[in-house]
């Protein structure tokens, strides 16, 4: 919000940062908008993607709510009224204040934008609010996987020492393993430290857009079975929206396929995903049996 509202000041005052004028015109100039091409736009969308990951939480987080008819409407609704301040804001605020000519590789562009207005220790203070955050989302899949792996053993899709919940209701187990799992990301950190980021990045964004396509097949299958449904908070422009929606993730998986810098992760996801499905399926052929 502080990036957001002092890049807005310096843009709209013309003020000089580090030898340039900021300004609004910043977004257009040097080459306008895909000055690179459309290949570098499409480059961005594994990141941008992977920045939404862990979206669907809203709706995991409902279940734990006492009125989710009247608190998932309200969260779902304030996401855009977020995105659009906390991501395009804050972007139009950098690229206004700094050309993206100018930006550097080797430092955040928020650390650049403060530095150049002055403020001493910018850098300590951003790594402190960019930790911060890190561990605010590692928290959140800590919690949505734990449950996550909880209603599966529930459901009796995964073994049921997963049930097990402590004094206070949660299922440590889960959250346990869970953790123990995530300690995989801290041993390949040591391994290949310079790839690591985009190996899991990449890897969470194929499995998470994986996700989100069985959640829309799983709505588009619900609300064909029913047609009357809940009335109180129904998806806009059902089923339209619902296809366009899978148009999208099948175009993001298919572009992660074909460039060279994801195919490994796309590979590995599509092998494990499979894997996983044979599994589950002699695994409930051995059940009904």
């Amino acid at each position: 919000i502080l990036l957001v509202v002092v890049g807005f000041g310096l843009a709209l005052f013309h003020a000089n940062v580090d030898g340039s004028t900021a300004s609004f015109s910043q977004l257009i100039s040097h080459g306008g908008f895909f000055p690179t091409g459309a290949h570098g736009f499409l480059m961005s969308f594994q990141m941008v993607v992977f920045a939404f990951v862990g979206i669907e939480m809203v709706g995991l987080t409902a279940g734990e709510t006492d009125d989710p008819e009247s608190n998932l409407p309200k969260a779902i609704n304030s996401l855009p009224i977020r995105i659009g301040l906390f991501y395009v804001g804050s972007m139009i605020a950098v690229m206004s204040v700094y050309p993206w000519d100018k930006i550097t590789t080797t430092a955040s562009p928020f650390v650049q934008v403060f530095s150049g207005i002055g403020i001493v220790g910018a850098a300590g203070i951003l790594n402190f609010v960019v930790l911060t955050a890190a561990v605010s989302a590692t928290n959140s899949c800590l919690f949505s996987t734990s449950r996550t792996m909880y209603a599966l053993s529930m459901g009796g899709n995964a073994s049921s020492f997963l049930t097990r919940l402590g004094r206070n209701g949660v299922p440590n187990i889960a959250l346990n393993f869970s953790t123990a799992f995530l300690l995989i990301i801290v041993v390949l950190n040591y391994f290949i430290p310079a790839g690591v980021f985009n190996l899991v990045s990449s890897v969470s964004t194929i499995n998470f857009v994986v996700v989100w396509v069985v959640l829309i097949i799983v709505h588009i299958l619900y609300r064909r079975q029913h047609p009357k449904g809940s009335s109180v908070f129904k998806m806009p422009g059902y089923p339209i929206t619902d296809y366009l929606t899978l148009a999208f993730f099948v175009f993001i998986l298919g572009f992660l396929l074909i460039n060279e810098a994801t195919r490994v992760a796309m590979i590995i996801s599509l092998i494990s995903i499979g894997s996983m499905l044979v599994i589950y399926q002699l695994i409930s052929r051995k059940s009904r049996s």
